[in-house]
Protein backbone atom coordinates (compact mmCIF):
# COMPACT_ATOMS: atom_id res chain seq x y z
CA UNK A 1 0.00 0.00 0.00
CA UNK A 2 1.93 3.41 -1.24
CA UNK A 3 -0.42 6.11 0.38
CA UNK A 4 -1.50 4.38 4.20
CA UNK A 5 -3.21 8.41 4.89
CA UNK A 6 -5.84 7.97 1.85
CA UNK A 7 -6.38 3.87 2.93
CA UNK A 8 -7.62 4.89 6.69
CA UNK A 9 -8.83 8.28 5.40
CA UNK A 10 -12.79 8.39 6.08
CA UNK A 11 -15.17 5.92 8.36
CA UNK A 12 -15.12 2.45 9.41
CA UNK A 13 -17.24 0.37 11.01
CA UNK A 14 -16.08 -1.37 14.18
CA UNK A 15 -16.02 -4.57 15.78
CA UNK A 16 -13.84 -5.57 18.69
CA UNK A 17 -13.87 -8.30 20.95
CA UNK A 18 -11.88 -8.76 23.96
CA UNK A 19 -10.31 -11.42 26.58
CA UNK A 20 -8.63 -10.36 30.04
CA UNK A 21 -7.30 -13.28 31.14
CA UNK A 22 -6.77 -12.02 34.62
CA UNK A 23 -10.32 -10.89 35.26
CA UNK A 24 -11.99 -13.86 33.11
CA UNK A 25 -13.94 -11.84 31.46
CA UNK A 26 -14.80 -11.30 27.72
CA UNK A 27 -16.09 -7.94 26.23
CA UNK A 28 -16.84 -5.90 22.91
CA UNK A 29 -16.96 -3.02 21.26
CA UNK A 30 -19.33 -1.91 18.59
CA UNK A 31 -19.32 1.08 16.94
CA UNK A 32 -17.41 3.69 14.43
CA UNK A 33 -14.16 4.78 13.68
CA UNK A 34 -13.60 7.94 11.57
CA UNK A 35 -10.07 9.48 10.27
CA UNK A 36 -10.53 12.90 9.94
CA UNK A 37 -7.64 15.49 8.04
CA UNK A 38 -6.40 18.05 11.10
CA UNK A 39 -5.89 19.84 7.86
CA UNK A 40 -1.75 19.37 8.44
CA UNK A 41 -1.67 15.83 6.70
CA UNK A 42 -2.47 14.62 9.69
CA UNK A 43 -5.30 12.47 10.87
CA UNK A 44 -7.47 12.08 14.46
CA UNK A 45 -8.78 9.08 14.62
CA UNK A 46 -11.78 8.90 17.20
CA UNK A 47 -13.61 5.55 17.57
CA UNK A 48 -17.08 5.83 19.33
CA UNK A 49 -19.38 3.32 20.18
CA UNK A 50 -21.21 0.72 23.04
CA UNK A 51 -18.49 -1.11 25.38
CA UNK A 52 -19.82 -4.11 26.65
CA UNK A 53 -17.20 -5.79 29.14
CA UNK A 54 -18.50 -7.88 32.39
CA UNK A 55 -21.70 -6.31 33.76
CA UNK A 56 -21.06 -2.80 32.19
CA UNK A 57 -22.76 -1.84 29.07
CA UNK A 58 -22.15 1.93 27.78
CA UNK A 59 -21.20 4.25 25.72
CA UNK A 60 -17.03 4.33 24.98
CA UNK A 61 -14.96 6.68 23.16
CA UNK A 62 -10.72 6.89 22.23
CA UNK A 63 -9.05 9.16 20.12
CA UNK A 64 -5.76 8.71 18.52
CA UNK A 65 -3.23 10.89 16.38
CA UNK A 66 -1.75 9.84 12.77
CA UNK A 67 1.10 11.68 11.80
CA UNK A 68 3.05 11.06 8.00
CA UNK A 69 6.49 12.74 8.66
CA UNK A 70 8.33 10.65 6.24
CA UNK A 71 5.12 10.67 3.21
CA UNK A 72 1.77 9.11 3.20
CA UNK A 73 3.20 5.21 3.34
CA UNK A 74 3.97 5.11 7.10
CA UNK A 75 2.02 6.73 9.90
CA UNK A 76 3.25 7.48 13.63
CA UNK A 77 0.61 6.82 16.41
CA UNK A 78 -0.25 9.28 19.09
CA UNK A 79 -2.25 8.39 22.07
CA UNK A 80 -5.12 11.18 23.28
CA UNK A 81 -2.70 12.51 25.89
CA UNK A 82 0.00 12.90 23.15
CA UNK A 83 2.52 10.44 23.94
CA UNK A 84 4.07 7.94 21.28
CA UNK A 85 2.12 4.96 20.61
CA UNK A 86 3.70 2.58 17.72
CA UNK A 87 4.70 3.68 14.21
CA UNK A 88 2.25 1.78 11.21
CA UNK A 89 3.95 0.78 7.83
CA UNK A 90 1.19 -1.47 5.87
CA UNK A 91 3.42 -1.02 2.56
CA UNK A 92 2.98 -4.51 2.45
CA UNK A 93 -0.43 -5.67 3.38
CA UNK A 94 1.03 -6.21 6.78
CA UNK A 95 2.82 -5.13 10.06
CA UNK A 96 3.56 -6.06 13.49
CA UNK A 97 4.56 -3.42 16.01
CA UNK A 98 5.42 -3.58 19.90
CA UNK A 99 5.06 -0.91 22.52
CA UNK A 100 5.59 -0.79 26.04
CA UNK A 101 3.97 0.70 28.97
CA UNK A 102 6.29 0.31 31.85
CA UNK A 103 6.61 -3.66 32.65
CA UNK A 104 3.58 -3.93 30.23
CA UNK A 105 3.91 -4.96 26.56
CA UNK A 106 1.44 -4.53 23.70
CA UNK A 107 2.32 -6.70 20.71
CA UNK A 108 0.21 -5.60 17.66
CA UNK A 109 -0.85 -7.22 14.56
CA UNK A 110 -2.49 -5.16 11.31
CA UNK A 111 -3.85 -6.88 8.56
CA UNK A 112 -5.18 -5.25 5.39
CA UNK A 113 -8.21 -8.05 3.78
CA UNK A 114 -9.16 -5.85 0.90
CA UNK A 115 -9.70 -2.25 -0.49
CA UNK A 116 -12.16 -1.75 2.74
CA UNK A 117 -11.33 -4.06 5.26
CA UNK A 118 -8.77 -4.61 7.97
CA UNK A 119 -8.23 -5.93 10.79
CA UNK A 120 -5.47 -5.23 13.97
CA UNK A 121 -4.91 -7.91 16.91
CA UNK A 122 -3.67 -6.87 19.88
CA UNK A 123 -1.77 -9.19 22.82
CA UNK A 124 -1.06 -7.09 26.22
CA UNK A 125 0.95 -8.55 28.91
CA UNK A 126 2.67 -7.87 31.75
CA UNK A 127 2.09 -7.48 35.47
CA UNK A 128 -0.89 -5.14 34.85
CA UNK A 129 -2.26 -6.41 32.18
CA UNK A 130 -3.12 -9.77 30.35
CA UNK A 131 -5.41 -9.54 27.78
CA UNK A 132 -6.28 -10.55 23.85
CA UNK A 133 -8.35 -7.99 21.43
CA UNK A 134 -8.97 -7.80 17.78
CA UNK A 135 -10.81 -5.08 15.61
CA UNK A 136 -12.09 -5.63 12.29
CA UNK A 137 -12.92 -2.36 10.71
CA UNK A 138 -15.05 -2.12 7.12
CA UNK A 139 -15.50 0.69 4.57
CA UNK A 140 -18.71 2.48 5.74
CA UNK A 141 -20.32 6.12 3.85
CA UNK A 142 -18.58 9.05 5.71
CA UNK A 143 -21.57 10.76 7.63
CA UNK A 144 -19.95 13.93 7.07
CA UNK A 145 -19.78 13.53 3.36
Amino acid sequence: MADLRAFLAGAWRIARTMRDARLGQDGSFDGTAVFRDLGDGELLLRETGILRFGGHAGPAEQTYRYTFPDGPRRAMVFRHDGSPFHDLDLSDGAAEVLHRCGADVYRGGFRVEGHGAWRVRWLVGGPRKDYHMVTRYSRVPDPEE
